[in-house]
């Protein structure tokens, strides 16, 4: 079986399709926000992954003011914080975790930090010592500033970070915070990561003795 190395000094972690399965809430929520709007709930599924809702809202409804966009926001984040069902970890989410446990990293959510704290939960994953949620950007991904602050909050320049991305936003912003991409799962397949992978069984973190972490990521 053939392996891609890459080398980093840090890693900058999507949660929602990247660390932690929850695309059945995602898609409960908002097939209903999407029937309530008049909208083809198929469509709109298209476009919500890694944006923050304010943001996948502006595109649905373009035309509609930005303080309901962000009024309707507030309530979907609160029914996707109450409803877990379902919530799961990404395939080998756990044994990653443990792996760099002790190596630099962060959460990059576009999640609030109650629901990354909620879905973290329930899918049994240690929550990261460093994150960057919603609260703390003024831009949703495809912008890299949760990246970019992800990056500094742990002292590494851009080109010393790898993200870890499942969305065409959020590799979008991965790309434009100057980082090399790893994709996870099918959203991710057609996008040109730097590398590509199923799920995260295909990643074996090694550590070299500088402190350089080498990702041994395996062909699927």
């Amino acid at each position: 079986m053939s392996a891609t190395v890459l080398t980093a000094s840090a890693l900058l972690l999507d949660m929602d399709g990247t660390l932690v399965n929850s695309d059945a809430v995602v898609e409960r929520c908002w097939r209903r926000w999407a029937l309530k709007h008049g909208l083809d709930p198929e469509a709109a599924l298209k476009v919500v992954h890694g944006r923050q809702g304010y943001a996948t809202m502006a595109v649905l409804l373009p035309d509609r003011p930005v303080e309901e966009n962000y009024a309707d926001n507030r309530v979907m984040l609160a029914e996707e914080t109450a409803d877990v069902d379902g919530v799961v970890p990404v395939d080998g989410a756990p044994a990653f975790m443990a792996a760099i446990a002790d190596l630099p990293h962060a959460l990059v959510t576009s999640a609030d930090s109650a629901l990354a704290t909620a879905r973290m939960t329930a899918a049994a994953l240690p929550m990261p010592a460093v994150r960057v949620t919603a609260e703390q950007v003024g831009a949703s991904k495809p912008d890299p500033e949760g990246f970019l602050k992800g990056a500094a909050e742990l002292g590494f320049g851009p080109a010393d970070c790898i993200v870890f991305e499942d969305s065409e936003a959020g590799i979008a912003a991965g790309r434009a915070a100057g980082m090399r991409v790893v994709g996870v799962g099918p959203r991710a397949a057609a996008l040109s990561p730097d590398a590509h992978v199923e799920d995260l069984t295909q990643i074996r973190v090694e550590t070299a003795e500088d402190g350089t972490i080498r990702l041994h990521i395996s062909a699927a």
